[in-house]
């Protein structure tokens, strides 16, 4: 079974000015949140992260809170919500019957209320530690929201020592209810039960360039450079910010040289992406709009 996958901008933030070089044709941009939208043809709509959500429109200072919104300096436009955004596509809300999450950032479980009916997907460390955030270090608190998921949503959590080998990555598993072409692989770091979520794209949703696996690595990597595998480089604010959110650096850090060579050793299989670097998004989406015609 091969999936239909449509990228989404569900949260544009500050702009960001490229570190490529001077030849580089990219220019600045703002930073997203790039969500993934399934399209299954048994489990109804797949949604991979949810960005800020309608709340942080409506009550940014409530829901977000003045650390949030001088970092991200988010634009809060409720058009770029992932429901406002489902609804364009001609689906419902209620379509979406689950949601898989990398974790559980305010920027990435924001939309949880949206789709109050489905089933939400995380990884076991990453459910604990957002549910003992108001007891934990401050930046917990800062990350973690409860008012996100105060409609109580359908948790489905996952073991990190259970699960299988994918390209070189262990304990990953499939997710409950939905197709194998759908899989749970822990990359911890960034938070404590970090993941990335890896899809098996249909045909249709790409040309014969482009590799059967797409690996949403969450927040993993925020800047494309820092996965290639021959001239890696960072880039200076988005380091930082890194830096800010970490809990584990060697973790995270041993974490991203394994998405490197997977880009270098499986790259003809698996194309990897980030949550926030908008020049990726930018590539899926001209990519998208491209195949559109014949899909």
């Amino acid at each position: 079974m091969t999936l239909r996958v449509h990228h989404l901008n569900c949260g544009s933030m500050r702009e960001i000015e490229p570190n490529d070089g001077p030849l580089s044709p990219l220019r600045p941009a703002r930073a997203v949140c790039h969500c993934l939208l399934i399209v299954t043809p048994t489990s109804g709509l797949v949604l991979v992260e949810t960005g800020l959500g309608s709340a942080a429109i409506e009550r940014p200072q409530e829901v977000l809170g003045d650390e949030f919104l001088g970092r991200a300096q988010p634009v809060l436009d409720a058009q770029e919500t992932a429901a406002r955004q489902v609804d364009r596509l001609g689906y419902s809300p209620d379509d979406v019957r689950h949601i898989v999450l990398t974790h559980l950032d305010l920027d990435h479980a924001g939309g949880l209320p949206d789709f109050p009916h489905a089933h939400v997907h995380v990884h076991d460390a990453e459910y604990r530690a957002a549910m003992a955030a108001p007891g934990l270090h401050p930046e917990d608190r800062v990350r973690y929201r409860p008012s996100q998921w105060a409609h109580r949503p359908r948790w489905v959590t996952y073991a990190s020592h259970q699960g299988d080998a994918w390209f070189g990555f262990d304990a990953v598993r499939q997710l409950e209810g939905l197709p194998d072409d759908i899989l749970l692989i822990p990359l911890a770091g960034h938070t404590r039960g970090h993941t990335a979520v890896a899809v098996q794209r249909s045909r249709a949703d790409r040309d014969v360039e482009t590799p059967p696996w797409l690996l949403h690595a969450g927040d993993a990597y925020y800047y494309h450079g820092e996965i290639d595998p021959e001239h890696p480089r960072s880039h200076p604010g988005m380091d930082l910010l890194q830096a800010i959110t970490e809990v584990d650096r060697p973790l995270r850090l041993g974490n991203l040289a394994r998405l490197r060579d997977l880009v270098r050793f499986h790259g003809d299989e698996v194309e990897v992406v980030s949550a926030h670097d908008p020049w990726e998004l930018q590539r899926h989406e001209e990519r998208m709009t491209a195949i559109e015609p014949s899909a």
